[in-house]
């Protein structure tokens, strides 16, 4: 009895398998919820300023806890390998924001959403970072349906997506 392959998976697991062994730098998104225990916030930091030290380039939006912790690691590593790309403007991100983001050398504000709502905003805001990426990660918990989104987004447009569940 023959057994037909699946071609496209197949092509996906090679793509997967490219990405992993690459040894030179890679453009990663990271994304995440704002809902963060600081345990994990430092966990986020940390794992952001080996991934910025080894030389790959970040890509993140800049709300609290997930997104502000991978912000401050890859500060501290290098702050040219980081781009912050906001939902809306960045007047209209809370003070705390704003603080951490007037530090970053590489901000992309999107004022044309400032009309939308955060969700609406932010769900374009995830799909450009992502297009900017080769691969995602993503700290989320099973209900966060904008991230959840984003993730299969991302694997849709063939990234390698890493998902990590907070619950």
């Amino acid at each position: 009895m023959s057994r037909s392959l699946d071609l496209p998976k197949i092509d996906e697991l090679a793509q997967e398998l490219a990405a992993i062994q690459q040894t030179g730098s890679k453009r990663i998104a990271l994304l995440g919820s704002r809902h963060v225990p600081i345990t994990h916030q430092q966990l986020i930091e940390m794992m952001t300023y080996a991934l910025v030290l080894g030389g790959n380039r970040l890509i993140t939006s800049g709300a609290q806890g997930t997104n502000a912790a991978a912000i401050r690691g890859a500060m501290r590593a290098d702050p040219n390998l980081l781009t912050v790309i906001l939902p809306q403007s960045l007047d209209r991100q809370p003070r705390e924001s704003r603080e951490q983001l007037e530090q970053v050398i590489h901000l992309v504000e999107n004022p044309a959403n400032n009309e939308m709502s955060l969700a609406e905003a932010s769900s374009i805001c995830n799909q450009e970072i992502v297009s900017r990426a080769q691969q995602l990660i993503c700290f989320a918990f099973h209900d966060s349906s904008t991230l959840l989104e984003t993730a299969q987004f991302a694997e849709e447009q063939r990234r390698v997506v890493t998902l990590f569940y907070f619950d």
